[in-house]
């Protein structure tokens, strides 16, 4: 079993309260019996979680919608789940959909995934994504740390040298330097340029 569905059931197992129910939907076989659980009106969070995940793992794009909610779900598990069944998924309106998560504002509290996923997918949308995010988390104060962690460490991952403004940037940051060294070292020189990194010669 996908280790990421192990830990989901588990999960929403205790969530089901152990009901019929939830033994009859991880066992089922037909797409179409998960599908119907998404727009069945009356059916539980974890019900909807369930048949969305197992959808998404078997590439049924049915499932993009109910995915893209628990990506951007208060929960962390949800966000977790979620964007592992997306990146398997292999929607083409993926990564558009995480970028606009990402950058989101009023929803940043719950933008860990969305840049995770982003990086994850290495599509055209992540660079410019994450660059976004990262330059509004450098504000003076700004609570949301391990979001721009994770912005830093996507981009380096990325390597692409768009991000070399914005990382240097992020190296006057005590929380973000180490992780920002680490990143544009990561990031291919243009030829005839010169980077001062601290810690580098």
């Amino acid at each position: 079993m996908d280790e990421e569905l192990r830990s989901l059931t588990e999960r929403l197992r205790l969530e089901s309260g152990g009901s019929t129910a939830y033994d009859r939907l991880l066992a089922a076989d037909d797409p179409d019996t998960l599908a119907a659980v998404l727009t069945e009106p009356g059916q539980p969070l974890w019900a909807r979680e369930l048949a969305a995940f197992r959808l998404g793992l078997a590439g049924d794009r049915r499932a993009f919608e109910a995915l893209v909610l628990l990506l951007n779900h208060r929960d962390p598990p949800r966000c977790a789940s979620a964007a592992h069944a997306l990146a398997r998924l292999g929607d083409p309106r993926t990564a558009r959909a995480a970028a606009a998560l990402a950058t989101n504002e009023l929803r940043v509290a719950y933008a860990l995934h969305p840049v995770r996923l982003l990086t994850r997918l290495r599509a055209p949308e992540a660079v410019p994504a994450l660059i976004t995010t990262l330059q509004r988390r450098l504000r003076p104060h700004d609570p949301y740390r391990r979001v721009a962690l994770a912005c830093v460490e996507g981009l380096g991952e990325l390597g692409d040298p768009r991000a070399e403004p914005v990382l240097t940037e992020a190296l006057a940051h005590p929380a973000l330097a180490e992780a920002a060294v680490h990143a544009l070292a990561r990031i291919p020189r243009q030829r005839g340029s010169r980077r001062s990194i601290p810690g580098q010669r």
